[in-house]
């Protein structure tokens, strides 16, 4: 039986163990704290059209955003109104969380390894970084997801998943996640 205690991530014990020397041989840091790592982890689902029309779209996307990350998700709400979409300041949109520590490293397991084969025609994620290190990518279905119980399901959602990480450089955050496992196609 695990003990609470003494548990640690695949991936972080893989982090300690093989991939922070791997990166300080690949750039020749010079000082441990130099070397990038994980800072969060930020899902996200936005409802968009669906939440205006039924106030119960969010809640859905809310609980299963929930299920998904293994933290309670919390509601998004519009900043301002907007005639024009039917949108009024404080109607729920979508649902966010934010992932650290030990279940930031569970997640990006989940996803590499079980949620990214599932992906229809799936061919490896576009290297999207932001110029600082950080990296994004989209999901068109949140259903890939095993903790998601694809009978209870009443609307296929889409999801943003944000990577932030303490690397200077996008080479430096590519070569991070790709010891990570994460597949990119290019």
């Amino acid at each position: 039986m695990l003990d609470a205690a003494t548990y640690t991530p695949r991936l972080k014990a893989d982090y300690k163990d093989r991939i922070r020397a791997a990166l300080k041989e690949e750039f020749g840091y010079k000082n441990e704290m130099m070397i990038p790592k994980l800072e969060k982890i930020v899902l996200n689902i936005g409802c968009g059209a669906e939440a205006v029309k039924d106030s119960k779209k969010a809640k859905s996307a809310q609980e299963d955003l929930s299920k998904i990350a293994g933290q309670k998700a919390v509601t998004t709400k519009a900043k301002k109104s907007i005639a024009g979409f039917r949108v009024r300041e404080e109607m729920p949109l979508g649902a966010k969380v934010t992932l650290r520590g030990d279940r930031m490293y569970e997640f990006l397991d989940r996803l590499t390894t079980i949620a990214m084969p599932r992906i229809r025609d799936f061919r490896g994620v576009k290297p999207s970084f932001d110029g600082r290190g950080n990296f994004a990518m989209g999901i068109k279905e949140h259903i890939v997801f095993p903790e998601i119980d694809f009978d209870k399901v009443d609307e296929v959602w889409g999801m943003d998943i944000i990577i932030a990480t303490t690397a200077k450089t996008d080479a430096e955050a590519k070569s991070l996640l790709k010891h990570f496992n994460v597949p990119f196609n290019a």
